[in-house]
């Protein structure tokens, strides 16, 4: 992508109505634009990362038998009618020109389980595990910090059902698993816990995964022994940590930026789906459900990755690979073709790389965007490095500026990209 072809700008200033640092700095590096309070445009370079993070997300649900769908964002009255939950105070609702009642999906409880009950009869056709990643629409009375708490937000939501408890916990473990793996490849795994949480339906405990952050608006106290953290909303049940015993604990601000519960029959129930088992007998089909927030992770990402200049991305979820920047003079033409040839030549292979080609621009305001935006790697060619046949390479976390031969450049990311790859690769 050639950043005189966006149609996008950054913003240097401060914004005076935002008062998280991710919401300061993807709407001044140009990811999102504010339409209204929790209301939020993805642009050009803010979808790009919503992707890689749904892509992410996609390949580690398959990895656990996860199948894809897309479920509606309409739904009818009578459907949350059934479950007794139409009157709940965070659904947005419509009538349509016939007086026809309609809610806008907040979730999909009352949608998935009829769905599938038309497809499942006996013991044979479970467990079934299913997911969607779609845009929901909440009536958030407290939108605020960005993408972090919004109005309208995409969501990724797995439902799993099973003939007994026993199977649910055994995927419950399964997914625990690929959320970590989740988390750990968009860069904030270490900073990610198991948080005990309320809302347990047919268990004691629901589970989220908070993210530590200074501007986090939970609070967690986090096992000092084997990690498991638990919501300041439980704590006061627990002076001991229930999995270990140990009674010192760490008390941090974190983002919930995933939950998992296990409904057993919540919604089996109201709507009679039933499952004939092996001994012939008619039995409730047990659920259990699986959410992550993705522009709510993307915002946790942020606020994990960042310095005073902007954005620090992790690899595999940043918009491109490469910020290259050509600092041209108006007497060497040669700079620009050789910056073009390099971009060109790094397209074809695959590696993702934005070149600033903007010639109305200084040297100084191009490294601010670069700083800003927050690309893994800048490449500079100029004429000192032309002279020496070589670019100068420069990772966004770092302060060393080394220099690699032109002829080497496509191994040189080529090879950064494998071994990347290779260590977040999905291995169950």
């Amino acid at each position: 992508m050639r950043l005189s072809k966006l149609f996008t700008k950054t913003n240097k200033n401060l914004l005076k109505d935002e008062s998280s640092i991710s919401g300061q700095l993807l709407t001044r590096a140009g990811y999102i634009d504010k339409l209204s309070a929790g209301i939020y445009t993805f642009l050009p370079l803010g979808w790009r990362v919503v992707r890689k993070i749904e892509n992410i997300i996609r390949q580690e649900m398959e990895a656990i038998d996860g199948q894809e769908i897309f479920m509606p964002v309409l739904h009818p009255k009578k459907n949350w009618e059934t479950t007794k939950r139409w009157e709940i105070e965070e659904m947005f609702k419509l009538k349509n020109r016939f007086n026809q009642e309609y809610g806008l999906g907040w979730t999909h409880e009352e949608i998935i389980t009829p769905l599938v009950k038309k497809f499942v009869s006996s013991y044979k056709d479970l467990p079934v595990y299913v997911f969607q990643i779609q845009t929901k629409m909440r009536d958030e009375a407290r939108a605020k910090s960005g993408v972090l708490r919004t109005k309208e937000f995409i969501m990724k939501d797995l439902y799993s059902f099973h003939s007994s408890n026993e199977d649910l916990d055994n995927y419950y473990e399964r997914v625990k698993n690929a959320y970590f793996q989740i988390f750990n490849r968009c860069g904030i795994g270490e900073k990610t816990f198991l948080t005990l949480a309320s809302g347990g339906t047919f268990s004691k405990y629901s589970h989220e995964f908070q993210t530590l952050t200074k501007n986090g608006e939970d609070i967690i106290y986090i096992c000092q022994k084997c990690g498991l953290a638990i919501n300041k909303e439980i704590k006061n049940e627990h002076l001991s940590c229930p999995e270990c015993g140990n009674k010192k604990f760490k008390e941090e601000k974190s983002i919930e930026v995933g939950n998992i519960f296990k409904l057993g029959t919540k919604y089996s129930q109201p709507f009679n789906f039933k499952f004939t088992d092996k001994d012939g007998s008619k039995k409730l089909v047990i659920m259990g459900c699986y959410g992550i927030g993705i522009p709510r992770l993307m915002g946790a990402i942020i606020e994990n990755n960042f310095d005073e200049k902007g954005i620090i991305w992790p690899e595999l979820v940043a918009p491109y690979q490469i910020y290259l920047i050509s600092l041209e003079t108006k007497k060497d033409n040669q700079i620009r073709k050789i910056s073009e040839e390099i971009y060109q030549n790094l397209k074809k292979k695959g590696i993702e790389i934005l070149y600033d080609d903007r010639e109305e621009k200084t040297a100084g305001e191009k490294f601010t965007d670069a700083d800003l935006i927050g690309i893994p790697w800048r490449m500079v060619i100029s004429e000192k490095t032309i002279k020496r046949k070589s670019v100068e390479i420069k990772r966004r976390n770092e302060k060393d500026i080394f220099l690699i031969p032109i002829q080497d450049i496509e191994k040189f990311f080529i090879e950064k990209l494998k071994k990347i790859n290779k260590f977040f690769k999905t291995t169950y």
